[in-house]
């Protein structure tokens, strides 16, 4: 199977006619169209995407083999996800969150702090919750530079400097 990256979620139906609110986690939301066909998290449907117009909340879109209102109920928190080969490149200093999950975060000393588990991101910028190496409770982190000075995907290793009162 390819590998897949979640783009969109979709959060209901809207109208009578089948359409969807979409949800897109894309940097430029109506990008999320360019990278269809879109996949269940299963991979069990795929969906070509028409957008018709914005909506609160999200974008007003027709999805492939979704005719109801019934039907576009019935997909009502279903994730969509893109193959990643149809994502665009990033800089080098920027990254996909499913490029950081599960990958090793060690200190500035080259102790294991564990790995990443989630990324979360509440407006103010991202942070990492890292799980593991003995520790009872996660390490949120702060995704910035200063605390973040080294992600190096290719070896799958994170390079940490949280305070100390967090180690």
């Amino acid at each position: 199977m390819a590998e897949r990256v979640c783009v969109g979620a979709i959060a209901g139906a809207f109208g009578v006619r089948g359409e969807v609110r979409l949800k897109s986690f894309t940097s430029q939301p109506n990008d999320i169209a360019a990278y269809a066909p879109l996949y269940t998290e299963d991979g069990s449907r795929s969906f070509t995407v028409r957008l018709t117009r914005p909506v609160t909340g999200g974008l007003g879109a027709r999805l492939s083999g979704v005719e109801t209102r019934e039907q576009a109920e019935a997909l009502k928190g279903v994730t969509l996800w893109a193959d990643r080969d149809r994502l665009p490149a990033l800089p080098d200093d920027e990254f996909y969150h499913a490029d950081l999950i599960g990958l090793s975060v060690y200190d500035t000393g080259g102790a294991l702090l564990g790995k990443v588990r989630a990324i979360y991101d509440h407006g103010a910028g991202d942070i990492l919750e890292i799980h593991g190496a003995g520790r009872g409770q996660a390490l949120l982190l702060p995704f910035t530079r200063a605390f973040v000075p080294t992600v190096d995907i290719a070896a799958g290793r994170i390079v940490a400097d949280p305070p100390e009162d967090q180690e």
